[in-house]
């Protein structure tokens, strides 16, 4: 009874303060509807807690004596942005073997640093694809409770990687017996450590399926894990109602992911007319971060990136924009990918102009950024939009979008979860 009661006060608590949450009224020249692909004029969003509860012209909607109204005035408001490929506890400017070094105490405070500065970029939604330590499920974690700012995210714990693989530490001497947290060889062994990750908190896995840029002794082309070990990490994943990335530069390590029932595809370098008939036949979706390259090509060697990893780049940059543009043209599945730390935090905005110079239109791009990851991460009735009934995550622009995607690399407003961060 005593229990009950407590409920009860606490319920009614609840609803007070519902009652009084103040209501925010955003006017702004301009919206992109995602959903329909245009630009909708004259707009007003009323906000309730943290939930869009109308969307209409100025002047038509109704709200309460004392709602907050924020005026827009030259500005068009865009769904909270989402990034699927980040790794917020690494920096591109640190030296690249020194940061090796780093404890996870010391890679989540700049975890913690660099989760606001790409919120304040206007991405309200991120996947971050590794991490050591399970040190990005405690920031994200924090940011859930309020203690600190940052995008929702959805965290993969440790890369599940072969001995000796992409994921794996192969930059320590063998008298270090350093191997990474997400070795695994066989696929039960692979199911094991799926389940680790998960115990520990992370709500989304990411395998590494083959030879990467950034890795020691690796080849980007060469497959990695077996088709039969992914799919035993998919099956995983998907039993406990996760979905699964797989770092993929070469073709066939691109396929077997395909085959094996992997959500989305990272990197995607090397894609023939095969590999793009397997995404579209499985609506598989891949996630192509073709901004970073410049900076890893400028300032790589200042940062002391070595040289293998420098060519590795040299060799992927061109056929990896070259196959984001073919798998466009054939419509496959695509989502907004940047592979945040290769550049530095909170540029993020800067891959919509590559997006469009490489075969999306303007309107392809933003979608990539909102509607469609949110179908990938499974939040299309919560994200993605601006729309009645969906979390109230807007950022806002100068001028249009669609006349000029460069727009997207100076956010001036960001809301999230119906909480101004800026503006």
């Amino acid at each position: 009874m005593k229990s009950f009661r407590l409920l009860s006060v606490a319920a009614a608590l609840l609803a007070s303060l519902n009652v009084m949450a103040q209501q925010t009224l955003i006017n702004a020249d301009a919206y992109v509807d995602v959903k329909k692909g245009k630009v909708v004029k004259n707009i007003a969003i009323l906000i309730d807690g943290n939930k869009i509860i109308q969307v209409g012209k100025q002047g038509k909607v109704k709200t309460d004596q004392d709602a907050k109204i924020v005026n827009l005035k030259g500005k068009t408001l865009v769904p909270g942005l989402m990034d699927m490929h980040v790794h917020l506890s690494s920096d591109a400017e640190d030296n690249f073997l020194a940061a090796r070094g780093n404890s996870v105490p010391r890679q989540t405070v700049k975890a913690v640093k660099n989760a606001k500065k790409t919120l304040m970029a206007g991405f309200t939604t991120v996947r971050n694809l590794g991490a050591s330590g399970y040190s990005i499920i405690g920031v994200r974690d924090g940011i859930n409770a309020g203690e600190v700012p940052g995008p929702r995210i959805w965290a993969a714990g440790h890369s599940i990687s072969i001995t000796g693989g992409h994921c794996d530490d192969n930059f320590s001497p063998p008298e270090a017996k350093s191997t990474a947290g997400g070795v695994a060889d066989g696929p039960w062994a692979v199911r094991a450590k799926v389940r680790e990750n998960i115990k520990y908190g992370a709500n989304t896995i990411k395998v590494c399926a083959t030879g990467g840029v950034f890795s020691k002794g690796t080849k980007v082309g060469i497959q990695q894990l077996t088709e039969e070990e992914m799919k035993a990490a998919v099956d995983e994943a998907h039993l406990r109602g996760l979905i699964a990335a797989a770092h993929a530069h070469g073709t066939g390590g691109i396929k077997a992911a395909i085959r094996a029932g992997i959500d989305s595809i990272e990197h995607c370098s090397f894609l023939d007319d095969e590999a793009i008939e397997l995404a579209l036949k499985h609506g598989t979706y891949m996630s192509c971060d073709i901004y970073n390259t410049e900076y890893t090509l400028a300032f790589g060697a200042a940062n002391g990136v070595p040289e293998e990893n420098i060519n590795k780049e040299k060799l992927v940059s061109k056929a990896q924009r070259e196959s984001f543009r073919k798998a466009t043209k054939a419509g496959v599945n695509m989502v907004f990918g940047s592979d945040a730390a290769i550049y530095p935090h909170g540029d993020n905005g800067k891959q919509f102009s590559r997006m469009v110079t490489y075969g999306m239109t303007p309107m392809q791009a933003l979608q990539a950024a909102t509607i469609s990851s949110a179908i990938l991460l499974q939040q299309q009735d919560s994200l993605g939009q601006i729309k009645a009934g969906f979390l109230a995550d807007i950022v806002a622009i100068d001028g249009n979008p669609i006349k000029n995607i460069s727009a997207m690399e100076n956010v001036s407003f960001v809301m999230k979860d119906g909480v101004i961060y800026k503006q």
